[in-house]
């Protein structure tokens, strides 16, 4: 338990350290988030022609109402978390490969859920805004990545349990 204790934090100082600078900032994190604004108006556009997105803002193009996806609204930063988890926990590469592609695009799409509720509260309400942006959405991010680690860890262990019941070839 404390290898995984200390495994985690290492791998998380190490991931957020690297997120910081400029180059994986210009090449990867910008990018992304450009990405989730494009994918969020998309979707949106379904149901609402007047979305557009610009860089990292989604905005109505009739109020000028928008939303900006700022360093620690991409996903990224709750990513990093289940990434650490993940690798810092003990089970095969195979399962944890599994592991980070599933519950990474879990994270995400709850993250553009999120961007998408904040755009369209924003609109009807800002104090709803801000209480849903600061408090409500933080919580169930990080709830996400905690529930997706946890349904992994359940599965690898499950597996592994079976497996190592199963009968051996004499």
């Amino acid at each position: 338990m404390l290898r995984f204790f200390l495994v985690f934090f290492v791998l998380q100082t190490v991931l957020f350290g690297v997120e910081l600078l400029s180059p994986v900032q210009r090449a990867v994190v910008i990018p992304w988030t450009e990405m989730l604004a494009l994918l969020s108006a998309w979707l949106t556009q379904a149901f609402d022609a007047s979305v557009i997105s610009h860089g990292i803002i989604i905005q109505d193009s009739v109020s000028g109402i928008g939303v900006s996806i700022e360093a620690g609204c991409n996903g990224i930063e709750a990513s990093i978390i289940l990434v650490a988890a993940i690798l810092a926990f003990p089970a095969p590469w195979q399962m944890k490969l599994l592991g980070l592609a599933i519950g990474i695009m879990a994270v995400q799409a709850v993250n553009v859920l999120r961007i998408i509720s904040l755009f369209y509260l924003l609109q009807w309400n800002q104090s709803w805004f801000e209480f849903a942006h600061i408090y409500l959405w933080q919580a169930l991010i990080m709830l996400d990545v905690l529930v997706v680690w946890m349904l992994w860890v359940r599965y690898v262990t499950k597996r592994s349990f079976l497996q190592n019941r199963a009968p051996h070839a004499a």
